[in-house]
């Protein structure tokens, strides 16, 4: 469900992902349409790390 906020609303992704900073970034990229495409690849970039690194605190707790 996250990937397909990344291609639709990228800017939300970081918000659900707890990086709020990043949403704001990333909404002034999206504004303009060429950023579109940019602000897309960094978030699905960012949400393949947050996936990442949950596996791995999922791996040290077990």
């Amino acid at each position: 469900m996250r990937l397909l906020i990344a291609f639709l609303l990228p800017w939300f992704t970081f918000f659900t992902i707890g990086r709020p900073l990043a949403g704001i970034v990333c909404l002034i990229l999206q504004i303009t349409v060429i950023g579109w495409i940019p602000a897309t690849i960094w978030a699905v970039y960012a949400l393949s790390q947050y996936q990442t690194d949950q596996k791995i605190r999922r791996a040290f707790r077990a």
